[in-house]
């Protein structure tokens, strides 16, 4: 027996529409899905650091071993589970979903130089959630506890696929081809889609089930 574990996006929750999506598709197979809610201790709390926590426990708890199947900010929290030595024996695939690689890099430019002063200087910056649709506090905490992080460190030879849409507006493409040109045990599926991939969800599950040995891709 296997356990999965969704992580779903940043500003997102577990009713997000892919995780449902992906819920269904597992219960059609008579498997179960765990969706876990990251907001768990205030959205305005956040850090990478705590959804590592969250969902570290949540490996542990499982006597069998844990696919972690990853959206966006997800995806870089399953990458950073698969880190820690004493999960690794427990872990026995990654799934990306256009994992939030380089997202300091990436995300925070967008916000400027002058937004990103005043997010440091008031501590407290408005970030829409997509799960709650409205705008949200977010405490500066989460930027500096992101970098803390090195990517280049990820090194765990855990089986992973990749699912990345090419023209990804949120997360470059560029950011997960960066990540597995250095990991031979990761592959990178390219889709014709954006960052919600949702138009290709038929075709992500069919790499999905063959990936994951699952016993049907319908």
């Amino acid at each position: 027996m296997v356990h999965y574990l969704y992580l779903h996006g940043f500003a997102s929750g577990p009713q997000s529409y892919k995780a449902q999506v992906f819920r269904a598709r597992f219960e059609a197979l008579g498997l179960s899905l765990t969706i876990p809610d990251l907001n768990q201790g205030g959205f305005a709390n956040l850090t990478l650091s705590r959804q590592i926590q969250q969902a570290r426990e949540l490996i542990l708890a499982q006597a069998q071993p844990t696919v972690i199947i990853g959206s966006s900010f997800g995806g870089l929290t399953a990458a950073w589970l698969a880190d820690q030595p004493d999960l690794q024996p427990r872990i026995d695939k990654l799934v990306l979903l256009a994992p939030a690689f380089q997202f300091a890099a990436q995300w925070l430019p967008r916000l400027g130089a002058t937004a990103l002063a005043e997010w440091q200087q008031q501590g407290v910056w408005s970030v829409y959630h997509y799960a709650d649709q409205e705008d949200r506090p977010l405490n500066y905490n989460f930027v500096a506890d992101l970098q803390r992080y090195d990517e280049a460190t990820l090194q765990a030879q855990i089986p992973t696929l990749i699912c990345h849409g090419l023209a990804d507006e949120v997360i470059s493409i560029d950011a997960s081809h960066a990540y597995v040109a250095q990991r031979p045990w990761g592959t990178l599926l390219e889709f014709a889609s954006d960052h919600t991939l949702g138009n290709v969800e038929d075709d992500i599950w069919q790499a999905m089930s063959h990936f994951l040995g699952l016993t049907s891709g319908r």
